[in-house]
Parts: structure tokens; C-alpha cells; sequence
């Protein structure tokens, strides 16, 4: 009855914290990365909550309102050109720059015997409209996520000593053990956050290279735009580049469009599940199948928090199995029969009168 109870009330807990999973675990992720700048001032300051204070804002005005301020405003930026690609659609003014190339024309007619190429095009715009939108009448809820991250995250930092003892009680772990598990944990932390800060340089830089090939404005500009929406889950470099290549068709260019789609989609859109996994297992010893299960399996169940908790689950589950393997060696070991030794078996055979003695 007592171990019933306590499961029932460890669940109802668990149940209560759901809701605040991802801010945890964000805030986890923020306290293993600024742990280091908080002992700096603890050195300095000496009072704990006035460091943690002070971490708290610098983590807000290094990391976040950057981030919510370049994708608050880049949003808006695609939604006013989701609107102009749809009313060019609209007005047939696209025709009038694909007649004066009469193959082309002859092209794009045979294509809209089959498709529908306004009603794609207002498709595609209408979706980023609402994307887009979606994030920008959900900042409030973001907003509140963040205040409820920087309220763990000051407890984290000012606590951590109290929050690790804690932890190490409740673990059925030695000591030993344990501080295997935490390092192994931090290890997985830094290595997925290092590797998508990497990832998202590699987009932004091959965004950028290709407006530059291909003579857009700003390539410099909208490559570190691109670079900071990766960082984003919720967002990503396609804001930039979609709007852009449906530009560009709209004023005729279809080479340059193509081109343009081409490698948003097929380089800078696939390189993050290619390059993530293998700059996290390299970090953390993981053959790049588990990686990338662990980074895609787990954006794909928790939504944004799951680039943590996928690969902090997997370490933890790889941590765990290393831990039983040895134990069970040595049960097998122990109830395995005993082998006798070669001159125990001919004393035994000579007292029998099998072999002879002196033979």
C-alpha cells in the first residue's frame, strides 16, 4: 500500500510538471551553459543571489532578445511579402513577364494544364501567412514560457549545490556513478546546443553564398538573418528563402527562382538533420544513426524542447545499459559451472583406476 500510494503521488507530480517540461528543460540546458559565468561572480560578488541575479540578466540580453527580436520582426517581413507575392498572383502581372519569353510561355502553359500555378502560389503564401501569424499571436505564450524560464533559471544557478544534493540522494547511484551520469548529461547539453549554433552557421553561410551567386540584394544581411532563424526551432531559414524564390518567379526570373528553391530545400533544409547528428555523436562517442534518431525522434514528440531532451534521454538510457552490462557479466559469470583444472581431472581419473599411476 505505501509503495502504491507513492507511485500514485509520483505520477500526480509528474502530471502537475508537465505543462512546465519544456520550460525545465530549457532552463537546465541555460544553468549546465552559465554555470561557469555564475561561479565568476559568486567569486566576485560573494552573494549567491545577487550573482544568480545578474546571470539571469545577462542570459536575457545576450540570448533572448536578440532571438525573439530579429524573428518578431523577420515575421512580420514575410507576412508582408506572403501578401504582395499573393496580390501579384492575383493580378496576372506574372503572366505579362513570362509572355515575353515565348518558350517559357509555351512551358508554363503545359504546366497549367496540369497545375493550378495561381492557386499553388496562393497556397504557398496563404500557409506562410499563417505560419507566421501563429507565431506572432503566440508571443504572449511564449513570453510567459520565458518568464517561467528565467524563474527556474535563477534557482538553478543560486541553488544548484541544494538541487544536486538532492539528486544524488534520489538516485539509486553510487557516488561515483552519479557524477558519471551529470557529466555525461552536461556533455550532451553542450554538444547539442554547440552543434546547432554550428548547424546554423553552415545555413546562414550557405544562404548567403547563394544570394550572392545569384546577384539578390543584402546577401551578407540575409545570411546572418538565416543563421539566426535556424538557431529558432519554431522558425528556420525558409522565411528568408521562400519568399525570395516566389519573388523572383513572379518577376520572371524562373531560372533564378528554381535555382534558389532548389538549394533552400535540397542543401540548406537537409543539411541540419545531416550535420546535427553527426557534430553531436562525434562530441558524445554515438554512431550518427542514434544521433539523429535521438535529435529527429525527439523534435518530433516534444516540439522544440525534444533538440534536448531526445539526445539527453538517449545518453541517459546509454549511461544506464553501460551500468547493468558488467552486472550482468558477473551473474553470468557466477552461475556459470566451474571448469575443473587439468590435473584436478587426472587425479580424478588415476583414483578411478583409469589411468594408471605412473603412466
Amino acid at each position: 500500500m505505501l509503495l502504491a500510494l507513492t507511485v500514485t503521488c509520483v505520477l500526480l507530480c509528474l502530471w502537475l510538471a508537465a505543462p512546465f517540461l519544456s520550460a525545465m528543460i530549457w532552463a537546465l540546458a541555460l544553468a549546465v551553459l552559465f554555470t561557469p559565468l555564475q561561479r565568476r561572480l559568486e567569486r566576485r560578488i560573494g552573494r549567491p543571489s545577487i550573482a544568480a541575479g545578474l546571470s539571469v540578466a545577462l542570459i536575457a540580453v545576450l540570448v533572448v532578445v536578440p532571438i525573439s527580436f530579429v524573428g518578431q520582426r523577420l515575421v512580420e517581413q514575410a507576412i508582408n511579402g506572403a501578401r504582395m507575392i499573393e496580390t501579384r498572383a492575383t493580378s496576372g502581372e506574372w503572366r505579362r513577364a513570362i509572355d515575353t519569353r515565348p518558350k517559357l510561355a509555351a512551358f508554363v502553359a503545359r504546366v497549367e494544364r496540369r497545375v493550378d500555378v495561381p492557386g499553388a502560389v496562393r497556397a504557398v503564401s496563404s500557409r506562410l501567412s499563417t505560419t507566421a501569424g501563429s507565431v506572432v499571436t503566440g508571443s504572449a505564450m511564449k513570453m510567459l514560457t520565458f518568464c517561467i524560464v528565467f524563474y527556474l533559471l535563477f534557482f538553478l544557478l543560486r541553488d544548484r549545490a541544494v538541487a544536486l544534493a538532492s539528486l544524488r540522494a534520489l538516485l539509486p547511484l553510487d557516488d561515483a556513478e552519479t557524477e558519471q551520469l551529470l557529466a555525461r548529461l552536461g556533455d550532451t547539453i553542450h554538444a547539442t546546443v554547440y552543434g546547432t549554433l554550428a548547424v546554423a552557421s553552415v545555413q546562414g553561410l550557405l544562404g548567403g553564398l547563394m544570394f550572392w551567386w545569384l546577384g539578390l540584394p543584402a546577401p551578407l544581411l540575409w545570411g546572418l538573418v538565416m543563421a539566426l532563424l535556424a538557431v529558432v526551432p519554431v522558425l528556420g531559414a525558409f522565411i528568408v528563402w521562400i519568399p525570395a524564390a516566389l519573388f523572383l518567379a513572379l518577376e520572371g526570373e524562373w531560372l533564378r527562382a528554381l535555382l534558389l528553391a532548389g538549394w533552400g530545400m535540397l542543401v540548406v533544409g537537409t543539411i541540419d538533420n545531416l550535420l546535427r547528428p553527426v557534430l553531436v555523436g562525434r562530441r558524445l562517442k554515438l554512431h550518427t544513426v542514434p544521433a539523429f534518431l535521438s535529435v529527429v525522434g525527439g523534435l518530433m514528440l516534444f516540439g522544440a524542447v525534444g533538440l534536448l531532451l531526445g539526445p539527453m534521454l538517449l545518453a541517459t538510457t546509454q549511461f544506464l545499459l553501460a551500468l547493468w552490462s558488467p552486472q550482468i557479466a558477473a551473474a553470468a559469470c557466477s552461475n556459470a559451472p566451474t571448469a575443473p583444472s587439468p590435473a584436478a581431472t587426472v587425479t580424478a581419473a588415476a583414483s578411478d583406476g583409469t589411468i594408471p599411476h605412473g603412466g
